[in-house]
């Protein structure tokens, strides 16, 4: 039984209210930017960006933990925060690589893929504890989506030459 209560000891230094606060804020934001790109009909949504901002957070904690991790003996732990960085990024864009397709000479998915590296960043903000930038990241992002849509729309609408009364409904695989 002793054996079985080590597998959940205590966290080293973060208190754990402070890690449920981190983890919550990671997955509210990354669903924002999500959300926008659910409602767009886009592959990857709303479950998929709170995931990856969630999962950014948690390695964040778990990175910032092991620099609190008892060294045994002599030897000294050295921890490089920008190899953390760059561990999560090179996962976030392998998923968001997947995302972009190239089809009969146009490419599409890039703006989902770079709001999924995005989610991964506020993801990382988060789980530093660096609220305020991880919630400046999603204003911003939520509002360059729905504001260059709406921009940007009727100049789509006058370049393909029809109006958008005019174009037929779109389905999830038009988009």
């Amino acid at each position: 039984m002793s054996d079985l209560l080590d597998l959940f000891q205590p966290l080293q230094s973060i208190p754990l209210p402070v890690v449920v606060m981190r983890l919550v804020l990671a997955v509210g934001l990354g669903a924002l930017i999500g959300w926008e790109r659910e409602i767009s009909a886009r592959a990857a949504g709303l479950r998929t960006h709170m995931l990856i901002s969630l999962a950014a957070a948690m390695f964040t904690i778990v990175a910032m933990e092991l620099t609190h991790f008892p060294a045994g003996g002599s030897d000294t732990l050295q921890i490089d925060p920008l190899r953390l960085i760059e561990a999560v990024t090179a996962g976030v864009a392998f998923l968001a690589a997947g995302s972009i397709i190239f089809s009969g000479g146009s490419v599409r998915g890039v703006t989902t893929g770079a709001s999924m590296w995005l989610a991964g960043a506020v993801g990382l903000a988060s789980g530093t504890g660096d609220g305020l930038l991880a919630v400046m990241g999603t204003a911003l992002a939520v509002v360059i989506l729905w504001m260059v849509r709406i921009i940007s729309t009727p100049a789509h609408e006058k370049h393909r030459g029809k109006a958008p009364a005019e174009r037929p409904p779109a389905t999830r695989d038009d988009r």
